[in-house]
């Protein structure tokens, strides 16, 4: 399915605040208003039988929140688990989720006009997989579509 970057981009307008993390080298980005919580809880059970993106589920007070290997959900190389990966609590569709991210970096405020469609291959990864591309001063922000990346796969 071909998403119309600018149909989206006609819906969302003003400014964004993009809470900027990375997977597998690549800097990407998400509205920081999707987030729910960020943490470093690695005390995660596996599920037997899930897809190899699912790493397992984790305890949050109470919740039980599946979490997702970024990286090999966009088909890319896993990444090793070390001090800097953080869990990116999101709530999709009244599941939370954990995104696993290598590394948490900044809040970069930028504005909706600027974003460009994504090139249709982002470093190996599906274009499907991103609103666009934020240019900052001296990198580029993959904003990653986080309901995009949930979609096709059942997660629990």
């Amino acid at each position: 399915m071909e998403v119309n970057v600018s149909t989206q981009k006609a819906e969302k307008d003003g400014k964004v605040d993009l809470a900027t993390f990375y997977v597998s080298g690549a800097l990407c980005g998400m509205d920081i208003l999707k987030i729910q919580e960020i943490n470093k809880n690695m005390e995660i059970t596996s599920v037997p039988n899930s897809p190899d993106y699912v790493v397992g589920v984790l305890n949050m007070r109470g919740r039980i929140v599946t979490i997702i290997d970024v990286c090999q959900k966009l088909g890319l190389p896993k990444s090793d688990i070390t001090s800097t990966r953080r869990n990116i609590i999101v709530n999709s569709q009244n599941e939370y989720i954990g995104l696993l991210v290598d590394k948490v970096a900044e809040v970069v405020p930028a504005e909706w006009r600027k974003v460009t469609p994504p090139p249709s291959n982002v470093r190996g990864v599906q274009g499907k997989y991103f609103e666009g591309v934020y240019k900052k001063e001296n990198a580029l922000i993959a904003i990653l579509d986080i309901e995009e990346v949930l979609k096709d796969e059942s997660v629990t």
